[in-house]
């Protein structure tokens, strides 16, 4: 049954003038797809938000050959389609208006049930480097307090959440503006094979500027809030702070450097009320999940290994050497040598974990 009710839904989302209010509507109101699918011109007119052209366009048999085919498709490829009203059909979209009624995966999908253990990470794609060192730290204590890293797979911040999630052992989502089988940028290709890929475009969907903000309220709602790193007042980031308000889910913004375009999306929303984020902890307390674990540290000296445990975040010399209780000296040799081996990075006057 689950297989029929899938191709139906699927043959829906091939339809002519249905999008995913109106397959829903047929369904709800039919009862499942297969039903709509075998119900009478009359009938179909009765439907609430369904006109006369799109109650004409339903059982269209092009429709149903483009749903046959992509169901082969997704079995040379591996993909994997789940649909509205099925149990694999992720609860936490239900905080949508307009869930999609297909969803093209590819890789394992985590649960996500209506309040999931997941954030969405979200950023401008030419981010500067402290934001870019805060995302790996964020998006890696994340991981390792076993929560679901979500983002678009885009370069910048998006690209170091996925990265540094799954560097931490963590699963971490892709929700692409594209096809499951069409990786952008090009060079996200390596990392998507270690992540979950989620889309609700047909295989072979190559990306559009208007997909992005579609996918950006997938984001919202498979998440139970979503940072914003950096992005300008008008940008894809605050799309995605809007949806997650409007599915009631957690907004946390990043604070930046006054005067920076890309700090004034984050700190608009600040004022409006949004967590101020400067660690993952800020969001496990909001979220009362607990504390971030620990990141296990290589085998240093005593004083290299208390310059890292008091990384958590972005710092200066003076916020170190308080932390620490080093000497400048003691201090400096610390981070010369953590530097050395890759574990740090100075970023205009303040020290980050790499």
């Amino acid at each position: 049954m689950d297989a029929a009710e899938l191709l139906a839904l699927l043959t829906l989302r091939f339809t002519p003038n249905l999008g995913p209010r109106r397959i829903e509507s047929l369904r709800t109101h039919f009862g499942s797809a297969q039903q709509a699918l075998q119900a009478s011109l009359l009938d179909l007119r009765g439907v609430p938000g369904l006109d006369a052209k799109s109650a004409a366009a339903v059982g269209d048999k092009k429709a149903a050959q483009q749903a046959e085919t992509e169901l082969q498709k997704c079995q040379q490829v591996g993909a994997q389609l789940i649909g509205r009203g099925l149990p694999t059909y992720p609860p936490a979209l239900d905080a949508l208006g307009d869930p999609p009624p297909v969803l093209w995966v590819l890789g394992d999908l985590p649960a996500l049930p209506t309040v999931p253990r997941s954030i969405g990470l979200v950023g401008t794609r030419a981010a500067s480097q402290p934001a870019l060192s805060l995302t790996r730290a964020i998006a890696g204590d994340l991981a390792r307090a076993d929560v679901v890293v979500i983002s678009g797979l885009a370069r910048g911040i998006d690209t170091q959440a996925h990265t540094a999630a799954v560097e931490a052992g963590g699963i971490s989502i892709g929700v692409l503006g594209s096809a499951v089988d069409r990786i952008y940028p090009g060079e996200n290709v390596p990392l998507s094979r270690r992540l979950t890929l989620i889309s609700e475009y047909p295989l072979g969907t190559g990306p559009a500027q208007h997909h992005f903000p579609t996918r950006n309220r997938l984001i919202a709602a498979l998440s139970a809030g979503v940072v914003i790193v950096e992005g300008e007042k008008k940008s894809g980031s605050m799309i995605t702070a809007t949806h997650a308000l409007e599915c009631g889910r957690s907004v946390f913004a990043v604070p930046g450097r006054a005067g920076d375009p890309r700090a004034a999306g984050p700190h608009r929303l600040i004022r409006e009320g949004a967590v101020l984020t400067e660690s993952a902890q800020d969001i496990l307390d909001e979220l009362n999940w607990g504390t971030a674990p620990s990141q296990p540290l290589p085998d240093l000296p005593l004083e290299q290994a208390r310059v890292l445990r008091a990384l958590t975040a972005p710092a200066t010399l003076d916020d170190l050497q308080m932390g620490t209780g080093l000497t400048l000296p003691e201090l400096q040799t610390a981070l010369v040598m953590l530097q050395l081996m890759g574990l740090v990075e100075e970023i205009g006057g303040r020290w980050a974990r790499r």
